[in-house]
């Protein structure tokens, strides 16, 4: 009799041990599957930054590159102005060594 309750007492702490390992598992589970759903919630908003993020460059290189031009255009526009003028002082410079008007000179 004494085997009987000491082996019935035995299975009745099994079993406690097993329902709190099974309870201790799951919860483990749950809090393993809750990380995972943390990390990819941060791993989708570290995505949405970076990609916002290469939006703005993308923006700020094509204004950029927009300002770049402008500068160019005003530039080529300046050298054409200074070319003119040059070439008028110029003619200028040469009809003072022959004695002639700028309009004679220009007409050569």
């Amino acid at each position: 009799m004494r085997k009987l309750t000491i082996t019935t007492l035995a299975a009745v702490v099994a079993l406690g041990l097993a329902g709190c390992s099974e309870q201790t598992q799951d919860a483990a589970e749950a809090t393993a599957e809750s990380a995972g759903a943390d990390a990819a919630k941060a791993a989708d908003a570290a995505g949405d930054a970076a990609a916002t993020g290469a939006a703005a460059v993308g923006e700020a290189a094509k204004d950029g590159a927009a300002a770049v031009g402008d500068a160019a255009d005003k530039a080529a526009a300046a050298t054409d102005e200074m070319g003119n003028k040059v070439g008028d002082k110029a003619a200028e410079a040469e009809a003072s060594l022959h004695n002639e008007s700028v309009s004679e000179a220009k007409k050569d």
